[in-house]
């Protein structure tokens, strides 16, 4: 089994030379980050949406003229795709506790939350002179963002294929009283929306106990919204706490075996 990062929180795993891809996004909204490969993409035989806010969700049928055959994501997701116009023939409504098969490729998912904002990360924004140099494009970036809110519809993914199992989640949230499997050979993390990432992960290391953690999502793609996140406390914050557990941080356009 192999991963692959796309920038924010898009991803391409292949096993066995089946693919599925997670959370596809073309990063309209940062012209400085790099294109993503749409070929070879859609070249997944599916697409899982762990839930269907504007980065993860807007651009899905850009990624289907390949060998995409089904789009699995929430049925508040396909409303607003109906909504908003956005392809969605190939939808399936996508639900917590469900086991779907790929052809060598298994995928569960599993209640979760999305990442709670903290002070210190609002208050960067509020305070970042870059939120009031284009007026314009704020307010057009904040009504695209209202037009795809999410209720409870966020997923964590746990994908397996020949022994070997990946956990993603879409954003860095965990729902109380769900049993989260433990040992999965790589956790992917979202590592944007708090102050001090470097701290806020370490629950998720305990919770989720992987044998290897990569990053993703840590990339500017909604300036002044987002900014590129440092990750230079990442690696030091694991080896200290948990060195046992490999730590990376991708380098996009890269394939990873696992």
């Amino acid at each position: 089994m192999k991963i692959k990062w796309y920038g924010t929180a898009t991803l391409l795993i292949d096993s066995g030379g089946t693919r599925i891809l997670i959370d596809p996004y073309l990063k309209p909204y940062n012209k400085k980050l790099p294109h993503v490969p749409l070929k070879e993409a859609a070249s997944a035989e599916a697409i899982f949406i762990t839930h269907p806010h504007l980065d993860h969700f807007i651009h899905v049928g850009a990624f289907t003229c390949g060998n995409v055959k089904n789009i699995y994501v929430s049925k508040n997701g396909i409303e607003r795709a109906q909504k908003h116009g956005i392809f969605h023939e190939l939808m399936t409504p996508l639900g917590a506790d469900e086991e779907i098969t790929v052809g060598d490729i298994t995928v569960r998912t599993f209640q979760s939350r999305h990442c709670k904002f903290d002070a210190a990360a609002v208050l960067g924004i509020v305070f970042n002179p870059l939120t009031y140099i284009h007026p314009g494009r704020v307010a057009s970036i904040l009504k695209d963002l209202k037009q795809y809110k999410i209720t409870d519809d966020i997923y964590a993914l746990e994908v397996s294929c020949g022994g070997k199992s990946i956990m993603v989640l879409g954003s860095a949230g965990m729902e109380k009283g769900v049993s989260y499997p433990t040992g999965a050979d790589l956790l992917v993390f979202p590592y944007q929306g708090r102050a001090r990432m470097h701290k806020y992960i370490l629950p998720f290391l305990q919770t989720f106990r992987p044998k290897a953690v990569m990053l993703d999502h840590f990339d500017n793609a909604f300036p002044p919204f987002t900014h590129n996140v440092s990750t230079k406390k990442f690696l030091p914050a694991v080896k200290e706490n948990f060195p046992e557990i490999k730590a990376f941080v991708p380098v996009e356009d890269e394939w990873y075996e696992i």
